[in-house]
């Protein structure tokens, strides 16, 4: 049977399906549906796992350097160069960030349905290198800018410099949300879950992955910041965009080590038809009785293409309806609009599944857009000078964060999990709640650092007239920028497990996108909070107010204490909703898995036969 997938070559036969199956873990052959470039069922030996993730962490470590050095540097760009207010440009910079990942949805659902993770990571790769370039002309051409600012009030950026600035951002963002949730997913289906090796690797694999991110991260708010402090700014975005163009031809040299997943169609479309066949039976009155029959095929595997069956589960049992089959001689099996499967109701319960746990960490995007904008803008406020008379560029402090993600990565792999390990008997050592949970802690500490040292920061500035004495030193802001990035290593490589495992097979790219839009909308989250602040901290005539262009005349630290106190607040949700999970596999909280309707998935038990389909059995 010859599939069209969207991947180069995947045409698979059922024949090799059947036999990967029937051969197991033992055999070389992969048992998740993975394919070679040929469209053969991929071989563990010439493909797939650390032969393959090099090409794809290389490629990974390139576009954070890219986005990490535009996020940084734009809000000095914004107010330096195009004119714009300080809040103004913050808002501006978290609103990009936000519609970045937010976009992930958009790119996962082509990933998922059409074209396949591959293709989708080297489409948008060329969109975003399209993007960089024409950042690069704005910062280049003068024509794109407004004149420089000689002195108060500066000549504001035309509409058509601004549109083209923006033109370029938009298309960085678009790219960004293409390439983001499919990056991780594609590298996660190098390693074949079914095999236990494998599956460990994998494991390791999101910990490098994450590493690969803060090491790009490291490398666009140090050299390239610098290079931009130093040489300009045509530099300082000319140069990651010749990397950007390099790390998409890195990419596709890992072409023939690849294991690819084929499209499975559209998710969304899925879930709303269960949503729609699960509304009708309900005003028909329809109700699922213990022990009636649900809709399945008869086939080995489900009737998403290249997905694997999934049993029935007693959650949410309102959505069964949609698999109810209510007239067996007038239903048309083909028709999902009319009747669902069991697998196809299972997809969206498990996507209905993770929506509480995604909206509970959502505080803690909103408090890390803050080190891409104020965070920064008190650095500029401080003494950064160090040996030798070299300055720390304002726009590089964020390297306290990802330093702290670099060393504490490969020890929490090396030291922690091994110890961890062997007290819970988990295999990571602890769960991915739990990880998430220490995150979302430790990020309630890292603001009431920030809250502190910047009253600390202001009491000084305002206490001595010796201009040394009255801007601290960079290194008071080390705790905070630590502990965020401390609480973005627990939290963020957590989501990274979670939203995977609780994934089904054709949901895995919405699944990464769902953990990233998390990050765009706690951005624009970010934003909102920082318009209400200002215009109810405003005076009567709108002036004043907590976050003003001069930062030694704002109160920061009353900002910072609103963040602390939603982050506290956020933590003791995520206490509730993660104590309450349960997860397809237990991986949580426990376990929704119905074991009775397992087995008989893997026993094929219990069928009856209706024109080559089956129904399951309700337990």
């Amino acid at each position: 049977m010859e599939i069209n997938s969207g991947e180069p070559s995947l045409n698979v036969s059922m024949k090799h399906k059947y036999n990967m199956k029937e051969e197991g873990t033992n055999s070389t052959l992969v048992s998740n549906g993975c394919v070679d470039y040929k469209g053969a069922i991929a071989d563990k030996r010439a493909t797939g796992g650390w032969k393959a993730s090099p090409f794809i962490i290389v490629n990974e470590v390139a576009e954070r350097l890219a986005f990490f050095a535009i996020a940084v540097n734009m809000v000095a760009y914004l107010v330096r160069e195009m004119h714009q207010s300080l809040p103004d440009a913050a808002t501006h910079v978290t609103d990009w960030i936000g519609a970045a990942y937010v976009l992930t949805l958009f790119g996962a659902f082509l990933a998922d349905a059409y074209l396949g993770r591959f293709r989708t990571i080297i489409i948008f790769s060329c969109i975003y290198a399209v993007g960089m370039v024409l950042l690069t002309l704005s910062a280049s051409i003068n024509s794109l800018r407004p004149p420089h600012c000689i002195k108060k009030p500066c000549i504001p950026a035309s509409n058509g410099q601004t549109g083209f600035l923006y033109c370029a951002l938009a298309l960085i963002a678009l790219g960004t949300g293409g390439i983001k949730p499919c990056v991780s997913t594609f590298g996660a289906d190098q390693f074949d879950e079914s095999d236990p090796i494998e599956a460990q690797k994998k494991y390791a694999f999101f910990n490098w992955f994450f590493f690969a991110i803060n090491m790009g991260a490291l490398l666009g708010i140090t050299l390239l910041v610098y290079m931009q402090v130093e040489f300009g700014w045509v530099w300082g975005f000319g140069v990651p965009t010749a990397l950007m163009i390099v790390s998409a031809f890195i990419l596709a040299a890992g072409f023939f080590k690849y294991r690819y997943q084929r499209p499975m169609g559209s998710a969304f479309t899925r879930f709303i038809q269960v949503l729609v066949v699960a509304l009708r039976n309900h005003v028909k009155g329809v109700e699922v009785v213990r022990g009636g029959e649900l809709y399945e095929v008869r086939t080995r595997e489900s009737d998403i293409v290249g997905a694997r069956k999934l049993p029935h589960t007693n959650q949410y049992t309102f959505l069964d309806k949609a698999a109810v089959i209510t007239d067996p001689e007038s239903n048309n099996p083909k028709n999902r609009w009319r009747l669902c499967t069991v697998t196809q109701v299972e997809e969206f319960k498990s996507f209905v599944r993770i929506l509480p746990i995604w909206a509970s960490t959502t505080a803690l995007a909103i408090s890390f857009s803050q080190l891409s904008t104020f965070f920064i803008a008190q650095a500029a406020t401080t003494r950064r000078q160090l040996v030798g008379g070299f300055e720390i560029p304002a726009g590089s402090t964020p390297v306290f964060s990802a330093v702290n993600a670099l060393l504490l990565i490969p020890l929490y792999e090396k030291l922690a999990v091994p110890f961890l390990r062997s007290r819970t008997g988990h295999p990571r050592g602890i769960t991915s709640l739990q990880r998430m949970g220490i995150g979302l802690f430790v990020s309630i500490l890292a603001m009431l650092s920030a809250a502190l040292v910047e009253k600390k920061r202001r009491d000084s500035f305002y206490s001595s007239s010796d201009d040394d004495r009255r801007r601290l030193s960079v290194f008071w802001l080390f705790p905070q920028f630590f502990l965020m990035g401390a609480a973005e290593v627990f939290t963020y490589v957590g989501q990274l497990e979670f939203f995977y495992d609780e994934a089904t097979d054709g949901t895995r790219s919405i699944s990464s996108a769902m953990f990233l839009s998390e990050i765009g909308i706690g951005s624009w989250l970010s934003t909102a909070i920082v318009k209400v602040v200002e215009r109810a901290s405003a005076g009567g005539e709108g002036e004043g107010g907590w976050l003003r262009d001069d930062l030694n005349a704002s109160r920061l630290d009353f900002f910072y204490w609103i963040l602390t106190g939603i982050n506290g607040v956020n933590f003791l949700v995520y206490l509730v909703v993660a104590r309450r999970f349960k997860g397809r596999s237990g991986g949580g909280g426990g376990s929704v898995a119905d074991e009775n309707a397992a087995v008989e998935l893997a026993a094929a038990g219990n069928v009856v036969e209706y024109d080559e389909e089956f129904r399951s059995v309700a337990i």
